[in-house]
């Protein structure tokens, strides 16, 4: 059982009618519902209003999978709780940033870089699978088109991916690394593009799908490593039994 956490700021569905509108319970419990009926994922949701951001030691310690979800509220985000989450990534815990969560505390911290690129509202966007073999586009086509869609563009601030999954191409002729993958530590992140949160995004077949295989692809597959910088002397029997050969 993979259990993931949704982590969502909640800030535009309870202030924006349009968005309100389109996530009525939030892009959080969207993303839960989809996510929940998979016998093998456990779903949980955490918002940033909530104790510790909804990001307590306990839910972490509990957590394979963190999906993160923001836009407008990066700066309300405590740093204690943001170094928490890139620690947890460190020792094995699965990231999936979505969307404009490239400018998160968590991701920029794990990247290392400002997350920075060049954005334009209500663009059509063709999703462009330029990985075709990896887990995460497993039962996606050559291409997704996205009518509506907010243009992110290069040049995206982020370290050379260790996996390009996705290109995204718009009409205004730019493009962007819409799906990338790192290994950070023993965790894996990954970066997923669409999701503008006044478009029906997260309902379609197709993202669902891949940000289910998200899952189980940065899903811990060993456990968690415990960050320390332990003493490895030798004893002097080993010492001993080495130097006689």
């Amino acid at each position: 059982m993979i259990n993931v956490t949704v982590w969502n700021e909640f800030i535009h569905e309870r202030e924006d009618d349009a968005v309100k509108e389109v996530y009525p319970n939030g892009i959080h419990m969207c993303i839960k519902d989809f996510l929940g009926v998979n016998e093998d994922i456990n779903v949980r949701t955490a918002t940033l209003d909530e104790p510790q951001n909804g990001l307590t030691d306990e839910i972490l310690k509990t957590t394979d999978v963190l999906i993160w979800w923001a836009h407008i509220g990066h700066d309300k985000v405590l740093d204690e709780v943001a170094k928490k989450v890139q620690n947890r990534v460190l020792e094995g815990m699965g990231f999936i940033a979505l969307h404009s969560a490239h400018f998160s505390k968590p991701f920029t911290a794990l990247m290392g870089t400002s997350g920075s690129l060049c954005w334009r509202d209500d663009d059509f966007e063709r999703l462009w699978n330029v990985a075709p073999s990896h887990p995460i586009t497993q039962g996606i086509g050559d291409y997704i088109e996205l009518e509506q869609e907010e243009m992110y563009g290069e040049r995206f601030d982020i370290p050379t991916p260790d996996e390009l999954i996705f290109i995204g191409w718009f009409r205004g002729g730019e493009v962007f690394r819409s799906g990338c993958c790192w290994n950070r530590g023993q965790g894996k992140v990954f970066y997923f593009q669409p999701g503008h949160e006044s478009n029906p995004t997260y309902y379609k077949p197709e993202i669902q799908r891949i940000i289910t295989n998200a899952v189980r692809f940065v899903a811990p597959k060993n456990g968690f490593w415990k960050i320390e910088c332990p003493n490895a002397e030798i004893s002097p029997e080993a010492r001993i039994a080495t130097l006689k050969g």
